[in-house]
């Protein structure tokens, strides 16, 4: 059953990557395959041709790479924060936190404060909408939470402050937590298309998967190109730009994926 199951979900991808590498007389002509009888790298160079893909491309690179590193600075130090027993406040906090999982503001309020602030067209309104996932920072506060606290007494007798019993002794040991929600709020970020179509509407600040929607069901050929150059997009085109949307989270993931279930289980024990 197992079998079945993963190669029910890898046709598929096999599909589309087939398709990417394909002619478009082979792709209207053959029916399902996963061989194409001809390879032929034109998909992909002709969507590089294209000035919005590569705009969209670096605009997901920025918010991925910014808006992770925010959001693991602002989720690490609160849960941090959180996890001690001595912090002042901390039920009246957790409580908010927990509070912003049952009842959002709503599309419309958050709009507003969004727009107050003054951050429309900005990949701010993006990476402060969302610095902070609650369940992502409960998790993490469960795993810290979890150190013992006989390491923490025996630093601060050889004089070790906060800071450096974070940075020198609790993020070392919570290696596994780190990478788990690295990996999270890289695939949220990477993502992001509601909040872009809200907050976002300069075509040159659009993300990958803006572009990508917009490309695959409006099959819009101007999209982001400030050029005036008018492209039609193949189907190889099509499914080359989903291998492409698809590719660096699936080179990340290995690299993540030994702490992934330990993180996760881990910071869960005493959340």
């Amino acid at each position: 059953m197992l079998a079945f199951c993963a190669l029910a979900a890898i046709l598929p991808l096999l599909y589309v990557l087939a398709i990417s590498f394909s002619t478009e007389k082979e792709y209207l002509t053959r029916g399902f395959y996963l061989l194409p009888k001809q390879f032929t790298l034109n998909g992909y160079l002709y969507l590089m041709s294209h000035p919005g893909f590569r705009i969209a491309f670096r605009n997901a690179v920025v918010i991925s790479a910014v808006g992770t590193s925010i959001n693991m600075a602002l989720t690490t130090l609160m849960a941090y924060g959180l996890s001690k027993t001595w912090l002042k406040g901390r039920a009246v906090i957790n409580f908010l936190v927990v509070f912003t999982m049952l009842f959002s503001g709503g599309i419309i309020p958050t709009y507003l404060v969004v727009n107050a602030l003054g951050l429309i067209d900005s990949f701010w309104s993006l990476w402060l909408s969302s610095a902070i996932i609650p369940f992502n920072l409960i998790v993490m506060r469960g795993f810290f939470r979890s150190v013992p606290t006989e390491l923490e007494e025996s630093a601060r007798i050889d004089g070790s402050g906060e800071w450096r019993l974070l940075l020198t002794i609790i993020a070392p040991l919570s290696l596994p937590a780190i990478a788990t929600f690295t990996l999270f709020y890289l695939v949220y970020n990477w993502n992001t298309y509601f909040s872009a179509i809200l907050y976002l509407n300069d075509n040159r600040l659009m993300p990958l998967q803006v572009f990508l929607r917009q490309m695959l069901l409006e099959d819009d050929p101007t999209i982001a190109n400030a050029t005036g150059i008018r492209y039609a997009f193949t189907p190889a085109a099509k499914m080359a730009a989903i291998v492409i949307t698809a590719l660096p989270l699936l080179l990340v993931f290995p690299f993540l994926q030994k702490h992934f279930t330990k993180g996760v289980l881990l910071g869960s024990v005493k959340g």
